[in-house]
């Protein structure tokens, strides 16, 4: 349990797969328990790791053997995710439409997330994108 203080920190990495979703769906539940995270955020927060996971994995135009990071930090019952790939582009919402298959995955991300948004790494390669869930820990 978090003291208030300092924040609850965990990151792992994943190979730029597209199965490394499911992988990391399975680590974020874990730490979620763990770290008694509500229910409902868990699965908000799994939801949205996801989509953000295989964008990284699927969209994302990085050198062959790169690498995605996910972290997480729980600070003030807000969680924190972050996912952070090689790729150049910044991430742009667009409008899906009817009988487009994709594209919806930013405007999933925005109507869950308390907040998101990217950035350039600041080493120079790549991007983070992250979220923020609010009001987290279980009761």
């Amino acid at each position: 349990m978090n003291d208030g203080n300092s924040p609850l920190q965990n990151e792992w990495w994943l190979p730029r797969h597209p199965r490394s979703a499911r992988r990391a769906r399975g680590y974020l539940r874990d730490l979620a328990e763990v770290w008694q995270l509500q229910a409902e955020a868990t699965e908000t927060a799994v939801l949205i790791l996801s989509e953000l996971t295989a964008n990284a994995c699927v969209h994302a135009r990085a050198p062959r053997g790169r690498y995605v990071r996910m972290r997480c930090l729980l600070y003030e019952e807000r969680l924190r995710v972050e996912v952070a790939d090689a790729g150049s582009g910044m991430p742009v919402p667009r409008v899906a439409g009817v009988d487009d298959e994709g594209g919806r995955g930013l405007a999933l991300v925005a109507a869950l997330a308390d907040e998101w948004g990217a950035y350039p790494r600041p080493y120079g390669i790549g991007k983070v994108v992250w979220f923020e869930l609010k009001n987290c820990l279980a009761p």
